[in-house]
């Protein structure tokens, strides 16, 4: 009686992911792609108005940092010349 329980539980389960995978999975993909569609479609809109502004017209889209300052205790500056082989 086991065997037999454990042998429909597999086949049903079987039956079920078949169905899923047959009929509400395209469903589900069909809208996870649609959304990433829009929010392609939004951002290329979105590139697209800051790509086109006044002629001339500057955009920075990001701030420079603060002033970085270098640090003078790293070493001796080495002055290198070219050398010429004598062949």
């Amino acid at each position: 009686m086991g065997l037999l329980r454990t042998i429909a539980i597999i086949i049903i389960v079987y039956y079920a992911f078949k169905f899923i995978g047959k009929y509400i999975m395209p469903l589900f993909l069909k809208r996870v792609v649609r959304n990433v569609e829009k929010k392609m479609r939004e951002q290329q809109e979105n590139q697209y108005k800051q790509e086109t502004g006044d002629i001339g017209e500057t955009i920075i889209a990001k701030k420079p940092g603060g002033t970085k300052e270098s640090n003078k205790n790293v070493g001796d500056y080495v002055d290198y010349e070219d050398v010429k082989e004598d062949k």
